[in-house]
């Protein structure tokens, strides 16, 4: 297993130290109180023979230990930290301001407490989510049809060229060239590990990247070349679907997808798309044992060059490819991501087994 608990010595280190490399990993039920807590709870802690551990939550609560109400174990993690509520709720009122540090330091918060804290959850600074942000209205107004500049205007940009920019810099072409009425169309689907791009046509899936991973520019221009130019901004009725089919896939009610995909790829690369559909959520296998799967046990290379290029994050799943080692390996949505999906997906397992 990828997150068997290390001894009981190395536990209570951690929970002494208050590492959050644990956080979403490994918990602690207290027998003299009755309550489990996260190892980074800022409570008092317990003496190491009063201590229990625990790899998830379910666990803690079928030994009968109740949640602390410091650490709030049952909430999501980013939301043990009062500094990411704070800043995340001012950035829903205000989302086209143009952050900066003088920001931070007026609302009473420490700059590098807060970067740290949302690189930690987030892979990403807080201003950095903040400029995402503004981009994502120029996005919305584009996909409704408003013209490039109100898209800019809404987007909290002054200059056009620093619009066009930003928006080229995200999605590999500046807004005005992107199709009108065009078959495959791209829409902004915000889900708990940040923003996300779908490109779909009428009846399916092409892409579904989070905004951030640096192949994506590339991406968009492969399928706008594979379309002929026919690419644009908007949304079908099966974006319902798939919006609605993440949602549920957060927030732990189904581990599969049913949407439509279409892939865009070798008969090679597909066949490796199709075998990690088959991997159930909560486990994980390796790059060999992927390419024993396909029948290609001497292509692990290949394996691993077409997992590195799938195009449809999560729905094809190759979060859930691991090193030899059980080792976090490569994933183009960034590896703070890939270790949330494993332990997110760990529930669905829970739920199998119960």
């Amino acid at each position: 297993m990828m997150f068997d608990l290390p001894d009981t010595d190395t536990l209570y280190t951690a929970l002494c130290a208050r590492d959050d490399s644990y956080e979403g990993r490994a918990w602690v039920g207290v027998t003299s109180t009755g309550i489990f807590c996260r190892l980074t709870c800022p409570a008092r802690k317990p003496l190491p023979e009063n201590c229990q551990w625990f790899g998830s939550v379910g666990a803690c609560i079928e030994a009968g230990f109740r949640p602390c109400k410091r650490c709030h174990p049952l909430a999501p993690m980013a939301k043990a930290e009062p500094v990411i509520d704070t800043l995340l709720a001012a950035l829903e009122k205000r989302p086209t301001h143009r952050w900066g540090e003088g920001d931070i330091l007026r609302m009473g918060l420490d700059a590098s407490t807060v970067r740290r804290a949302f690189k930690r959850h987030f892979g990403m600074t807080f201003l950095e989510m903040a400029r995402q942000r503004r981009l994502r209205e120029g996005f919305t107004t584009l996909a409704k049809g408003g013209p490039v500049i109100e898209a800019q205007l809404d987007a909290g940009f002054d200059s056009p060229s620093a619009f066009r920019t930003a928006f080229a810099k995200l999605l590999g072409q500046s807004p005005g060239t992107f199709a009108t009425n065009a078959l495959l169309r791209a829409d902004w689907i915000d889900t708990p590990l940040g923003p996300m791009v779908a490109v779909c046509d009428r009846q399916s899936v092409h892409l579904l990247e989070f905004v951030d991973r640096k192949a994506l520019p590339t991406s968009l221009k492969k399928l706008q070349a594979a379309a002929k130019g026919s690419l644009g901004i908007g949304r079908f009725d099966i974006n319902d679907q798939l919006e609605d089919e993440l949602r549920a896939f957060f927030s732990g009610n189904r581990a599969a997808f049913n949407v439509k995909l279409t892939y865009h790829g070798s008969p090679f690369t597909q066949g490796v798309w199709d075998a990690l559909r088959t991997i159930p959520a909560g486990e994980t296998r390796s790059y060999s044992e992927l390419a024993r799967t396909i029948g290609r046990p001497q292509s692990v290379r290949a394996v691993a060059r077409a997992n590195g290029a799938n195009q449809i994050a999560l729905i094809v799943p190759c979060h859930r490819v691991i090193g030899a080692d059980g080792s976090l390996t490569g994933y183009g949505g960034g590896l703070w991501r890939k270790q949330r999906l494993i332990e997110l997906e760990h529930r669905f397992k829970d739920q199998s087994a119960a």
